[in-house]
């Protein structure tokens, strides 16, 4: 590939890394899991960056590519993720130290969120980031009364997780 489309590459991801990481931590449970996936999404939008027609925000295609590869390796594995082999590659990104150490409610809510089913988790993280419907419906292929539909019934499933005793 050519070094101009490696640095378009390059500054792309890093101005996005963030949702990438965002993805990592919903759907993995430690900071080495996180890691690995960080690392196989990173690798899944290399290999399919030369196809990006730039059709939609580059941001809408990571969150579709990241969300992809992470529900994929979720199925597969539940447990734990294989990655492809990185060695020898040049790394796109700088290390970030990720902040594990986060306020106790941020904690629940995401404790609450990982009991979600995977559909549900990707549907949830982009309604916290602020995604409206209309991008939620076309990043998760599911029309946009659907994506209003399941956003109302997670709600209810959260807050029942959440608060027990109000049920």
């Amino acid at each position: 590939m050519s070094d101009n489309l490696e640095h378009s590459f390059v500054k792309q991801l890093q101005e996005n890394q963030n949702i990438i990481h965002k993805i990592c931590r919903l759907y993995t449970n430690g900071e080495d899991a996180h890691k690995d996936l960080f690392q196989e999404i990173t690798i899944q939008l290399w290999k399919a960056f030369p196809k990006f027609r730039g059709d939609s925000k580059f941001s809408t295609w990571t969150y579709r590519v990241a969300l992809n590869t992470a529900i994929t390796l979720y199925r597969k594995t539940k447990r734990s993720i294989n990655t492809v082999a990185f060695e020898g590659q040049k790394h796109f990104t700088t290390n970030i130290d990720y902040n594990y150490e986060e306020e106790e409610q941020i904690k629940l809510l995401y404790k609450a969120v990982y009991q979600l089913n995977d559909i549900e988790k990707a549907l949830v993280f982009m309604y916290l980031e602020d995604k409206d419907y209309t991008e939620i419906a076309t990043t998760l292929g599911i029309s946009e009364v659907n994506a209003r539909v399941k956003m109302n019934r997670i709600k209810g499933k959260l807050k029942k997780i959440l608060n027990p005793l109000e049920s």
